[in-house]
């Protein structure tokens, strides 16, 4: 059942694995598109803030990097426990989203649902190597793998 006024816990900016006010110290008021009440302010992130969150996640993927080092299987168990804890919580998530989008709860909550069944499906992919063998004719295979290098 939705809350008509759920517990909002986090209204920082979450960069490189921490909550953190906006550099500007700006702040937006977010409002309920039916009454236009002001439910909450959170920080409004601008250039600045994006360009500390792309050089944290541009880092995250460098050598030696602690989440580069991460074992895949490892990372396909975060977001495994990343759609558990959204499922616990799906009432009060949903509420939060009907109450920002002024969509009915039911969707809210399906829409939650389906985000955690993404993160499930993908989790089980974190270990899985693919990739393409292709006989060359000779007495070798190539093997092609592709990798994203930039972010």
């Amino acid at each position: 059942m939705a809350n008509r006024h759920p517990e909002i816990k986090y209204t920082k900016l979450f960069i490189n694995n921490e909550f953190v006010e906006a550099k500007s110290g700006k702040k937006f008021g977010v409002l309920n598109p039916t009454t236009g009440e002001k439910i909450i302010d959170v920080s409004e992130g601008d250039k600045a803030d994006v360009d500390i969150a792309v050089t944290a996640a541009k880092a995250a993927f460098q050598r030696g990097s602690p989440w580069r080092n991460l074992d895949a299987s490892k990372r396909g168990k975060l977001l495994q426990k990343l759609a558990e804890l959204m499922l616990r919580d799906v009432a009060q998530l949903a509420s939060i989203l009907t109450l920002e989008n002024g969509k009915p709860f039911m969707f809210a909550q399906f829409e939650i649902m389906m985000a955690a069944e993404s993160l499930n499906y993908y989790a089980g992919w974190c270990d899985k190597i693919v990739g393409k063998t292709i006989p060359t004719g000779w007495e070798t295979t190539l093997y092609l793998k592709n990798i994203r290098f930039d972010l």
